[in-house]
């Protein structure tokens, strides 16, 4: 199983590579914002993509957007330290697979990329 890490925080992404890596799973890449991290998906297609909601540049709202359109099987799955409604609402909307909330732990990441897998099996 593939992921790739769409985040504008070095900690996060580290946390998000280690764990994901002790767990069996390919890193295939990072991208620090929405623009290079679409360019990486479209390359790359992993299956299963970390993608912060508030970046520099394009919102994670967008990006979401763009890699539903184009590889719609990819599962997404939402960092943010944001959980307001609205913010969850456009990305349920939109295809997100899950949400991962900051500060998070390695055993609730690897339990929301298993459920999120699940799903889209299923689906």
């Amino acid at each position: 199983m593939t992921t790739l890490i769409i985040d504008d925080n070095e900690i996060t992404r580290e946390l998000l590579r280690v764990t994901m890596r002790s767990d069996g799973y390919q890193v295939l890449g990072e991208a620090t914002d929405g623009e290079s991290g679409m360019e990486m998906v479209a390359r790359l297609k992993p299956d299963v993509v970390f993608l912060d909601i508030v970046m520099p540049g394009m919102s994670g709202i967008d990006v979401l957007k763009s890699i539903k359109s184009k590889l719609p099987k990819t599962v997404v799955l939402m960092v943010t330290g944001n959980s307001d409604r609205a913010t969850v609402q456009a990305a349920v909307q939109n295809g997100a697979g899950g949400f991962i909330l900051k500060p998070f732990n390695t055993g609730t990441v690897l339990k929301t990329v298993e459920n999120a897998l699940q799903r889209a099996r299923s689906a």
